[in-house]
Order: structure tokens, then sequence, then C-alpha cells
């Protein structure tokens, strides 16, 4: 099922480096309205249970790491095919291979601290919004 909605994270490293009105600024620019968005802090358990997928890659202890180590801003976008345009719009998780224009090759530093989260379907977007916000926190 097709929707309008996806989940995005601003993650640790934009929020410590000043790019979060940046980044908004460049949400809006592509025609997203944001229906729910928080500064939040994600827990060690938090982060566990959001990334669970990756739990037996090598890289998940510290991607845990890097999620937990600041604030995060976390918000639901809404726009026709938000989650395919919103790919699009963050680029590939390696800054190095995403298209110019893209957050990632404007404010992310690796592949490991790329900037932003983007659901990649609309089945995960609602899971994911769900993990963050409770449906009274969505307009």
């Amino acid at each position: 099922m097709r929707t309008n909605r996806t989940f995005t994270m601003l993650k640790p490293d934009s929020v410590e480096k000043g790019h979060v009105g940046a980044i908004l600024e460049k949400i809006n620019a592509a025609g997203f309205r944001i229906v729910a968005m928080k500064l939040t802090q994600m827990t060690t358990a938090d982060a566990k249970a959001f990334y669970a997928i990756h739990k037996e890659r090598p890289f998940f202890g510290e991607l845990v790491e890097y999620m937990t180590r600041g604030p995060i801003v976390a918000a639901i976008l809404e726009k026709d095919n938000a989650v395919e345009d919103f790919r699009t719009l963050i680029g590939a998780t390696n800054p190095a291979d995403a298209a110019e224009g893209t957050i990632r090759k404007l404010y992310a530093a690796s592949i490991g601290e790329n900037a932003v989260h983007g659901s990649d379907s609309d089945e995960n977007a609602a899971i994911e919004g769900a993990f963050h916000f409770s449906g009274r926190e969505m307009f």
C-alpha cells in the first residue's frame, strides 16, 4: 500500500553541527509538510530496538553508540510519493556517492555519520513513525 507519509531522523551529527535548520529548509523546499516533529534522545534500548534489523551486522555496536551520543530530531513528513521522493532528497547512504545538492552530499561526513535517516518503504515508514510518535502527536 502506497502512502503519502515517511519518517526521518536528523541524526546526532546533524544536531551537533547545527544543520537542523538548513536540513528542515531543504525538506520544506522539496514540498514536504511536517506532520510531527520533536527533539529527543534515543536510549541504548531504543537504538537497539529501532535498528534490530542490523543486530547481526559488524557495525551494530557502533551504530547504537552513534545514535545515542546526542539528541536527534524525529519527524513524520507528508507529500505525494513521500518515501521515494524523500530517499531521492537525502541521497545515497555514502555521501561520496550521493548526488549533488542532496542532504547527505551537503551535510554528511561519512557513511557512518550520514546526517539523516529516511524510511525505505511505506511499511517501514509506518513502523518507524509509530516507534517515535503516538497517534495524537501527528497532525
